[in-house]
C-alpha cells in the first residue's frame, strides 16, 4: 500500500457553497477509487475564490453595520478550511459508504508555520477572491488598501503575501489519524499562516500557495507520490499554441530546464511544477504526478497526466 497526498484544485470546489455542493459528489469518486485500490491517501485543497468571498463579504459587512465585526485574514482562512473541509469529508464518507468500505475521514485544521522575515511580506502575489473590472480594482484599492493585479486576461485580482511552509503545528495530530489508516484532508487552502515568537504562536494574514503547503506536508508523512490535480490532463510546452507538446514523463533536470524557458505560467502551473520537483527529488523512490481530477485512477497506472522522478 502506498501513501498519496491529493493535492485538489479549484476546478474540483468550484465557486460558490451552491457549486461546491454539488461538485464535490463528483471529486469524491475519483479518491474514493484510489481509497478502494488500497492506497493511504491525504486530501488537500485550494481555498483561493472562498477565502477572498469571506474576506470581502466581511469587510462590505462592516461597513454596513456595526453588527458585523472586521474579521482578520487568518481567520477567513480558518472559515474556509471548515466549510470546504465539511463538504469534502461529507462526499467522500458517504461515496465510501457505498461502496463498503469501512473507513473515516476527518478535516483537521491545520496552522501552517512561516518564517516572520519571509521576503513575500514585502511583495504580495497570492491572488485570492474573484475576479474584478478594472474600475472595481481601482476602487478596492483606494476604499479596502487592497493590492490588485491584471490576472491572465481574465481580470483584476487581490494579492497577498505568500510566504514558504516551514512546519505544520497540528503534524503530530494528522500523523496519529493517518497511521490509523484513515483519511485526512489537512492544510486546506494552504493552511492558515503562522509565525512562532517567544515559542507562541500568532496568525497573520497571508495566504500560503497549497501546492508548497501539500509538497511539505508530503515529504513530513512520508508520502511516496504527490497528486497535484488539476484542470488540465497534462503538463505542456507552448500550452495553448498550435505546436502544444504534452509531457507525459519527465525528470526533475528536464522539467527544471523547461521552467527556465518560462513555459509555465507564474500564477497557475509554475507553482505545481515547483512543488512537484521538490518533492519529487526530497527522497529516492518519490514521485509526482500532475494531471485531471477525472483521470486521477490513469495517472497513477501511468496512463494519464504527467509523472515527475527524481
Amino acid at each position: 500500500m502506498s501513501r498519496i497526498m491529493v493535492a485538489l484544485g479549484g476546478n474540483a470546489l468550484g465557486n460558490d457553497p451552491i457549486e461546491q455542493l454539488m461538485l464535490v459528489k463528483e471529486t469524491a469518486k475519483p479518491i474514493a477509487d484510489l481509497i478502494e485500490a488500497g492506497h493511504s491517501v491525504v486530501i488537500s485543497h485550494g481555498n483561493g475564490p472562498q477565502v477572498g468571498m469571506i474576506n470581502y463579504a466581511f469587510e462590505v459587512g462592516s461597513k454596513a453595520s456595526d453588527r458585523v465585526p472586521e474579521m482578520g485574514f487568518p481567520e477567513c482562512g480558518a472559515m474556509s478550511q471548515g466549510y470546504i473541509g465539511y463538504h469534502l469529508q461529507s462526499a467522500l464518507r458517504n461515496e465510501l459508504i457505498l461502496r463498503g468500505i469501512d473507513k473515516q475521514v476527518a478535516t483537521i485544521l491545520t496552522e501552517v508555520i512561516v518564517d516572520k522575515d519571509d521576503s513575500a511580506f514585502s511583495n504580495p502575489t497570492k491572488p485570492v477572491g474573484g475576479f474584478y473590472s478594472e474600475d472595481d480594482a481601482k476602487k478596492l484599492e483606494s476604499e479596502l488598501g487592497y493590492t490588485m493585479i491584471e490576472d491572465s486576461g481574465r481580470g483584476y485580482r487581490r494579492v497577498v503575501p505568500s510566504p514558504k511552509p516551514i512546519g505544520f503545528v497540528e503534524l503530530e495530530v494528522i500523523r496519529t489519524v493517518v497511521s490509523n489508516d484513515h483519511v485526512v484532508i489537512a492544510s486546506g487552502g494552504g493552511g492558515v499562516p503562522v509565525i512562532l515568537k517567544n515559542g507562541m504562536i500568532r496568525g497573520i494574514p497571508a495566504v500560503i500557495d497549497k501546492d508548497f503547503a501539500s509538497e511539505k506536508l508530503a515529504e513530513l508523512l512520508d508520502c511516496d507520490t504527490l497528486f497535484i490535480l488539476t484542470a488540465v490532463d497534462n503538463v505542456s510546452l507552448n500550452y495553448g499554441k498550435p505546436n502544444q507538446n504534452n509531457l507525459s514523463r519527465v525528470t526533475v533536470r528536464e522539467l527544471k530546464e523547461y521552467a527556465d524557458a518560462g513555459h509555465f505560467a507564474p500564477g497557475s502551473m509554475l507553482p505545481k511544477v515547483i512543488a512537484a520537483m521538490e518533492f519529487a527529488q526530497s527522497k529516492t523512490g518519490r514521485r509526482a504526478i500532475i494531471g485531471s481530477l477525472d483521470k486521477a485512477k490513469e495517472a497513477l497506472e501511468g496512463k494519464s497526466g504527467t509523472i515527475i522522478e527524481g
